[in-house]
């Protein structure tokens, strides 16, 4: 993730993504880790419990990351969210805020292409001298195959705004898949590119429930590291 972008506030970057997308008129909705070209209808809220854990010792570097994700369709093809998240480790527990929003510019029901545009903020709460706020940007586009069965492939790009390590990227490739099967389950998997905090590639299985709910379950792996991987457990309700 990164060239150096022109000087300009992080939360600046976010507003503009805002102003522009509703000039023309999510909370994250995602494949796992991927953000996919869906965006909440108009004054639907989805509330969902995330929880995602390295099963190891602390000492050994397990930790759990968990909290709540709210998103809100604003309006027809623009939807905004909030994520809370608090990472239990070996370090004093850390907190983080991560506003975002998504804008949905195009969408063929026809030839089945999507695409969607976003944003999303890290802003840390504890221990701000050695962790700052950084933005991801990125660009979705999406092919849904036709037929009961058919996939949906995503793909795009994004990049990082704000510091980062000397050895990560700041650009990369995301790439998603999503096959449903029988009894409402459905494979899905997805990749960011480089070396990053978002350098992941995931994969697991999406069963949807009663009452416009859902439970996801899958694993993360870290695109560099050594035991740099997570369990992934996602429960949510849209209303």
């Amino acid at each position: 993730m990164r060239r150096q972008l022109p000087h300009l506030s992080l939360f600046g970057l976010l507003l503009l993504l805002i102003v522009s997308a509703g000039s023309s008129a999510r909370a994250q909705s995602s494949i796992f880790n991927v953000p996919t070209t869906d965006t909440l209808p108009p004054q639907k809220l989805l509330v969902e419990a995330d929880y995602i854990a390295h099963p190891a010792s602390y000492e050994k570097g397990g930790f759990h990351y968990y909290g709540p994700t709210i998103i809100y369709g604003l309006r027809r093809n623009v939807e905004i969210g909030l994520n809370f998240y608090i990472t239990r480790s070996a370090e004093p527990a850390a907190m983080e805020l991560q506003p975002n929003v998504k804008w949905r510019f195009y969408s063929d029901e026809e030839t089945g292409f999507a695409a969607a545009a976003g944003g999303l903020l890290i802003v840390p709460l504890r221990n701000r001298e050695t962790t700052k706020t950084k933005a991801l940007l990125y660009l979705a586009l999406s092919k849904q195959i036709k037929g009961r069965f058919g996939p949906r492939f995503t793909s795009g790009a994004y990049t990082l705004a704000g510091p980062i390590g000397e050895d990560e990227n700041r650009t990369g490739l995301l790439l998603g898949y999503e096959q449903p099967l029988p009894k409402k389950l459905t494979f899905v998997s997805d990749w960011y590119s480089g070396y990053n905090y978002f350098g992941y590639a995931a994969a697991g299985i999406g069963i949807t429930l009663p009452k416009d709910s859902y439970f996801y379950a899958g694993y993360s792996f870290g695109n560099k590291g050594r035991g740099n991987n997570w369990l992934s457990l996602y429960y949510g309700r849209i209303f």
